[in-house]
């Protein structure tokens, strides 16, 4: 029973509630997907822009490239048993093989069956050091000596060129005329992977500025990557917090904004003054471009070594690990896939630097491929800024497939850089 002395209670209903869904919240929701939309559409739309443009850009270098990957070539047959060439299996590969057989008449005996078999104007367009492969036929088959062979020997740049449909109406005529009966025309030319700079087209390779690209970046890698990383690991585990500290740590960020160039002015008046018999070196290139390449591994060093989670090193301490330990055996190898991620950066960056190597004297004319790192050489970048500056457009193919050289080397790079990355990386 219920006391009477209390007062009633009442239980109110409810109230109504009103709709959740307003116009004005479905407008404002409506918006917001809208947007959401557009901003798919737009990253989107620069994606493709992105993709379309490196398309571009490599089908460009492609096709113009193909063509650099080729030289005209002429077909003559040399009958060695007629010609009087004399020699055995070890005075054609000795190294003065190719001073013999000149000595012996080989570039007048290319002349003179070359004019036997296609005239006299025809054989005028061969290339005046095509006897040279022959003389590299013979000392890779000192047989050969003995029996009659046919050669594709390079032309001339301006036989080159009226094979394309230029040079005078006389030499386009002779071109056809030769090509018509099988006697020339474009082929793959091996050798431009194997061959150094020349003065002609035809006879351009890309082994020597290749070679002293890897010489260059070996010593950049050498110098830059232990460097940078020690630098990391001290700023950011054993350097006392202060000024002196925060004035390194803004002296390096400001370092890897700073144009490549000074740091070729810096090697000019640092190293060429230290080595003046160096000059065009691949050991001066290096340290140019290690002094350019180091401040983004430090950079990048120490972001991998912050985003080593803090338990890593007290889980070390604690089991009673020193403070050297702790840097060396769990610090260290969790960061190091982040190191050599701004390795790679770094790298790339100075793998195609031309302006740095321009002071240091790299831009210069080398016949030869370098035979070590204190031997004169030119670099990738710097062979074809020089291709692209000639006249003959034989050149402008020859700098494409260079071009073509370049990316496959930085891609290599890169792809063994990544391979390590990922065959060091730890997750936790």
């Amino acid at each position: 029973m219920s006391d009477p002395a209390l007062p009633a209670t009442t239980v109110d209903a409810p109230a109504a509630l009103g709709p959740t869904r307003t116009p004005a919240f479905e407008a404002r929701l409506a918006r917001r997907y809208r947007q959401e939309r557009n901003f798919r559409r737009i990253g989107l739309g620069a994606v493709v822009f992105s993709v379309a443009v490196l398309v571009f850009l490599l089908g460009n270098m492609l096709m113009n490239g193909v063509a650099g990957f080729q030289r005209t070539e002429m077909a003559v047959t040399i009958d060695f048993p007629a010609s009087g060439l004399a020699g055995d299996a070890t005075s054609l590969t000795a190294p003065s093989a190719a001073q013999t057989l000149e000595m012996q008449g080989l570039p007048n005996i290319v002349t003179t069956f070359a004019s036997e078999q296609l005239g006299a104007d025809a054989a005028a367009q061969i290339a005046p050091d095509a006897w040279r492969d022959i003389a590299a036929a013979l000392a890779e088959d000192p047989d050969l000596i003995n029996r009659t062979q046919t050669f594709q020997l390079p032309t001339t740049s301006a036989m080159s060129g009226a094979l394309r449909g230029e040079g005078s109406p006389e030499l386009q005529a002779l071109a056809a005329r030769l090509q018509d009966q099988g006697k020339l025309g474009r082929n793959f030319d091996g050798g431009f992977l194997t061959r150094s700079d020349a003065t002609s087209p035809q006879s351009v390779g890309i082994w020597g500025a290749l070679k002293g690209s890897m010489l260059t970046m070996l010593v950049t890698l050498v110098l830059a990557f232990p460097i940078g990383v020690l630098s990391a690991l001290y700023l950011e585990e054993y350097a006392p917090r202060g000024r002196w500290t925060d004035i390194i740590e803004v002296s390096i960020s400001n370092l890897a904004a700073v144009p490549s160039i000074i740091f070729g002015l810096l090697g000019l008046s640092l190293f060429l003054a230290a080595f003046p018999g160096l000059r065009s070196a691949p050991l001066i290139g290096g340290m140019t471009l290690a002094l350019m390449t180091m401040p983004v591994i430090v950079i990048s060093g120490r972001n991998a070594i912050k985003a080593v989670p803090p338990s890593i090193r007290d889980g070390a301490l604690a089991i009673g690990a020193s403070p050297v330990q702790v840097v060396f055996h769990h610090v260290l190898p969790l960061a190091l896939p982040g190191m050599l991620t701004g390795t790679i950066i770094g790298m790339a960056r100075a793998l195609g630097e031309t302006a740095p190597l321009l002071l240091i004297g790299m831009r210069i004319f080398v016949a030869t491929p370098p035979e070590g790192f204190a031997s004169p050489a030119t670099v990738l970048p710097m062979q074809i800024f020089l291709w692209s500056d000639e006249i003959d457009r034989g050149f402008v193919e020859r700098t494409s497939a260079a071009i073509i050289v370049l990316l496959a080397f930085l891609l290599a790079m890169n792809g063994l850089a990544i391979y390590l990355r990922n065959k060091f990386e730890k997750r936790w």
